[in-house]
């Protein structure tokens, strides 16, 4: 089983109009609110493929009440912890023209008793758990070195991390030495204070972080591709062409696939592959986290 931890999960509201006049009343051509969040995207893929999930972190309201019923249709297992603050909606809106305007809420205020009880089930779910994929951002009240206490939970019951943050999360949860870490370009070189452009420059950075005990890297680079380096061989993977729907959540499948690769015992090689594709497919759908698997089987 994967556990998946989600602790500032989204409702995403999508709004369409033809153009948006600020200031002015808007008139939408259509609204549609799904479940989403990196891990709940990370969720979504996983349970195309069957795999078992556990899905954790923190729901309230009318908003988290849709992301555990879209979930659970999905088969997966909610061990959410509910909380008194809202989960938060993010509002995408898309103009005829291209252009986006995204509005993101802050999210809830996490109480230390709310926290507790989050620790409390997320370490049950280790009991048979073979791998837990962390992703996102962290709300309000919840310290920035929460997933390297959760990734030191996970070694001490035999479970592996997959590790999707930024920020100062990422900086103090790499140090606890997840088996494999997944940045974009821009949070890895925050991590190593210093642009990079080259592929050898985004390995050398991706290698300073084997100091700490990690595994694995892989860097996800949009539409160049994605990029694998361990302590014994570097992989690029360049991404195919696809027309682009929307890109969002396409680093969360690239989460998904390499968690599923680590469950099959798949080689670096296959698993970066399926992973490049299945981003791909992704980004030719509207919905975050949604395959095409025709489309993911012909790119692969």
């Amino acid at each position: 089983m994967i556990v998946t931890v989600g602790l500032n999960p989204a409702v995403d509201k999508t709004c369409r109009l033809k153009a948006m006049a600020q200031g002015e009343v808007n008139r939408l051509t259509s609204a549609v609110s799904v479940a989403g969040g990196k891990a709940v995207n990370v969720t979504k893929v996983l349970r195309q493929f069957h795999i078992p999930v556990a899905a954790v972190g923190f729901l309230g309201g009318a908003g988290g009440t849709l992301i555990r019923e879209a979930l659970e249709e999905m088969g997966a297992e909610c061990y959410f912890t509910e909380i008194r603050g809202e989960t938060r909606t993010n509002t995408n809106v898309l103009e005829e023209n291209g252009r986006v305007t995204e509005l993101l809420e802050p999210g809830p205020v996490i109480s230390e008793k709310e926290m507790a009880r989050f620790l409390k089930q997320f370490s049950g779910c280790l009991e048979n758990a073979g791998l837990a994929v962390m992703s996102g951002s962290l709300p309000e009240g919840v310290p920035a070195d929460v997933y390297a206490k959760l990734t030191e939970l996970c070694h001490m019951a035999g479970c592996r991390v997959i590790l999707d943050t930024s920020g100062e999360a990422l900086r103090q949860g790499v140090q606890a030495g997840p088996d494999l870490v997944k940045p974009n370009r821009k949070e890895l070189e925050s991590l190593a204070g210093r642009p990079l452009e080259s592929l050898e420059e985004i390995a050398g950075a991706a290698r300073e972080l084997f100091s700490w005990g990690v595994g694995g890297v892989a860097v996800s680079m949009g539409s160049r591709g994605l990029l694998w380096v361990d302590r014994e061989k570097t992989i690029y993977q360049e991404a195919k062409p696809v027309r682009a729907v929307n890109t969002v959540g396409c680093g969360d499948t690239v989460a998904a696939s390499l968690g599923m690769s680590l469950l099959n015992g798949d080689d670096m090689e296959t698993a970066i592959s399926k992973a490049a594709a299945l981003a791909a497919a992704n980004a030719t759908t509207m919905e975050n986290g949604k395959i095409p698997m025709e489309t993911y089987l012909k790119l692969l």
